[in-house]
């Protein structure tokens, strides 16, 4: 039997997941991420992207909007601010958080744009995804 680690996936409005799992891929902050059995301690921050879950009894994926994530060799612990099951997610759950990422980036103070343009774009491709 394949290496297992335990991943429970959280958000304000709910406890999404808690299994155990083989591989999780996380859309950290600095880019794609795989977490596996025994990694080495991690907290990291998460982009808006898939977070995708292999697992022993088949994979599912979740979009998420950011939040932190905190992987050590026993498990993984996402903290979302907001997620969704990819299969059960519609455009219609992102365009309001999208529209408010629009407006957030319009009036960003110059040494800010920068980063809320990178948001935007990151929850733009989650959109397209999701389409």
């Amino acid at each position: 039997m394949a290496e297992t680690m335990q991943f429970d996936l959280v958000s304000p409005e709910r406890n999404l997941a808690s299994m155990q799992v083989a591989s999780v891929q996380i859309p950290g902050a600095d880019g794609q991420m795989t977490a596996m059995p025994n990694h080495a301690p991690v907290i990291t921050t998460l982009r808006p992207g898939v977070l995708a879950v292999s697992g022993p009894e088949g994979d599912v994926s979740f979009a998420v909007t950011g939040g932190f994530a905190e992987i050590n060799p026993e498990g993984l612990s996402v903290l979302a601010e907001k997620a969704i099951p990819l299969a059960d997610a519609s455009a219609a759950d992102l365009e309001p958080i999208v529209a408010a990422a629009k407006a957030a980036a319009a009036s960003a103070a110059p040494e800010n744009r920068d980063m809320a343009e990178l948001l935007l774009a990151d929850l733009e491709e989650l959109l397209q995804n999701m389409v």
